[in-house]
């Protein structure tokens, strides 16, 4: 394993002994987990969420708001720094992809129908973020 305050560079066999099943699902194989299944979705708390791969910090609390979309959604990150867009052309659709930018964890998706004038990111995996 190589980390540095940048970057968290790890085997796959080591994210596996680092994150559970699910999290490791989400976070290195881009899966998802149904809407309204996830702790943090109605979670109205304040407080700072994390990636749970490497504990980067990705959003603030403040930043939080209710799309209705069933995954908890925020309207910019913490810092601009704090995650990586990439284009996603897969399952025949053009979405952007957001990922940790410490350590790659796939967080979901960026949707343009979130609050005008906001980064509307509707990011799928935050339950497994640690508050």
């Amino acid at each position: 394993m190589s980390e540095s305050a940048d970057k968290v560079v790890r085997t796959e066999a080591e994210w596996r002994a680092a994150l559970t099943p699910e999290q490791y699902h989400v976070l290195r194989e881009k899966g998802t987990e149904r809407p309204f299944t996830g702790a943090l979705t109605e979670n109205h708390d304040t407080g700072n969420y994390h990636c749970a791969a490497c504990g980067a910090l990705l959003f603030l609390s403040g930043a939080k708001f209710d799309s209705g979309c069933g995954w908890p959604s925020f309207t910019i990150p913490a810092e601009s720094k704090a995650v990586v867009e990439h284009e996603d052309r897969t399952f025949g659709m053009r979405r952007i992809e957001v990922t940790c930018a410490r350590c790659g964890g796939h967080l979901g998706h960026v949707f343009p129908d979130g609050p005008a004038s906001h980064w509307p990111a509707l990011l799928h995996q935050l339950r497994l973020a640690h508050l």
